[in-house]
């Protein structure tokens, strides 16, 4: 049972939460309409009694006779009834002798009450009746005239009222059976309606799969929250699908790059352990080759490392207050001793404070000054500069390497995407450093800016926002 009301649809819901509304609201008003249809007309009855009953004490105290001369000269409201009865109880004047079933009343007729009477009457001597399938307002009053008693009663028939109401309540039920039968239908409608982009969402996400992310939702130009719905699931779509694709990508090629150094390892150690044991010189090879790729891969595996470790927010930067001037010094001193065969030149290196890892500038700028020394010739310029501004400090790594084609600027920091492959191969690059700069320079704020051109040289601007005190 359960299931099976989970089952229904949201358009259903709401139609039938938008029927039951609209039945209460129908309900109410023609409850209140029945009640106060019901209030005026028993109350105008109530009235004519009264007027009557009035008016016919006035005339019996002026010593007119209670005969048919009462009725020519209209003492009594039109539609009221008169019986007048002597001290015997003899019937003296019946003003609708032509009405039969009306028993005579007493005070203590027992009769059929109305029960809405104690809503609608004001006047306690007043009481209402059923006769037959009819209503009656009555009252019964006691007159003297020359010391001679005489009973009166009054009635007010309430046929056409009755039938009116009924006639009244039928109309409004089949007029609310009619509004709920049209409340449901339009509800239906105008709901598939409203939700079709809801449904659109539904068929997609059950048709997208993993090998096929390009399905995207059509959207409309409504600009309701459903339209905003869809576009965020589109771009939901996008992001999903180019993560994927950075995924699969990244994926082969780690695969690719780790398969390279432990094919070249693999090679040597067969190579070694034919006749590398009694050969000096091949064993003396094979040893530095595998040094070389394991250390080659240690250092792939560490960037990897890295770059997951930032991918799932677990690499942590520390940032304090950070002098860069000694910092950079430092880096070119470095530098000089790694690259002794180009020209290290610091220029101007202005003094300056800002709120970063210090660890993770030194290897932000280390990445940009490695790829200086990988992609210039010997003898070489490597210009290492800082310059402030008044809410900056750019630092400006400037070569004279072989430059960056401008079709390929773009992607340089995408992991392993490598301008020449053959070249990378001699330098021992991977593609990830870059990569691994970008994040570092994300996380502090900083903008990185590229010029290049082939033959002419490379210059990296870094504006690392200052400590504002």
């Amino acid at each position: 049972m359960w299931s099976k009301t989970n089952k229904v649809s949201i358009s259903l819901k709401l139609t039938l939460l938008y029927a039951a509304m609209l039945l209460g609201i129908l309900l109410l008003t023609s409850l209140l309409t029945v009640a106060g249809l019901y209030h005026v007309l028993y109350t105008q009855a109530a009235t004519d009694i009264t007027l009557s009953a009035n008016s016919l004490q006035r005339y019996l105290a002026a010593d007119n006779p209670p005969d048919l001369s009462l009725l020519k000269e209209q003492v009594i409201v039109p539609g009221v009834i008169l019986r007048i009865f002597d001290h015997h109880n003899a019937l003296i004047l019946d003003s609708a002798p032509y009405l039969p079933g009306i028993p005579e009343l007493t005070d203590d007729t027992t009769v059929a009450q109305n029960p809405l009477e104690k809503f609608f009457l004001k006047n306690n001597q007043l009481k209402v009746i059923r006769l037959t399938d009819t209503y009656y307002y009555h009252v019964n009053q006691t007159v003297l005239q020359n010391g001679q008693p005489y009973q009166l009663q009054l009635m007010k028939p309430l046929t056409e009222q009755t039938h009116f109401l009924q006639t009244l309540i039928k109309i409004l039920a089949a007029s609310n059976a009619i509004g709920l039968l049209i409340a449901l239908l339009s509800g239906i409608f105008i709901s598939r309606r409203i939700l079709h982009p809801l449904r659109s969402i539904t068929a997609t996400a059950k048709s997208i799969e993993i090998t096929d992310l390009g399905k995207r939702i059509s959207v409309d130009r409504s600009g309701d929250e459903l339209h905003e719905l869809a576009e965020t699931f589109n771009h939901m779509l996008d992001r999903l699908q180019t993560g994927f694709e950075q995924q699969r990508r990244f994926v082969s090629d780690a695969s690719h790059e780790l398969r390279t150094p432990i094919t070249v390892i693999s090679g040597y150690v067969n190579m070694l352990d034919r006749w590398g044991k009694e050969d000096s010189a091949a064993l003396e090879e094979g040893v530095s080759a595998i040094k070389s790729e394991a250390a080659n891969m240690n250092n792939l595996i560490e960037k990897l490392l890295f770059l997951a470790r930032a991918d799932q927010g677990k690499q942590i930067i520390a940032k304090t207050q950070l002098a860069l001037a000694p910092l950079i010094e430092t880096i070119v001193q470095e530098t000089r001793m790694i690259a002794p065969k180009h020209q290290i030149v610091l220029a101007a290196n202005d003094p300056a404070t800002v709120e970063a890892d210090g660890a993770a500038i030194k290897q932000l700028l280390r990445i940009f000054i490695e790829n200086s020394i990988k992609y210039t010739p010997p003898a070489g310029i490597i210009r290492i500069g800082s310059r402030q501004t008044s809410a900056f400090i750019e630092i400006t790594i400037e070569d004279t390497g072989i430059g960056i084609a401008k079709e390929d600027q773009d992607q340089v920091f995408d992991r392993f995407y490598r301008v020449d492959q053959s070249r990378a191969k001699c330098t021992g690059g991977t593609g990830l450093g870059l990569s691994i700069a970008r994040w570092i320079a994300d996380q502090h704020g900083c903008s990185i800016q590229l010029t290049s051109a082939p033959g002419v040289g490379t210059t990296v601007t870094l504006r690392l926002p200052l400590k504002i005190d």
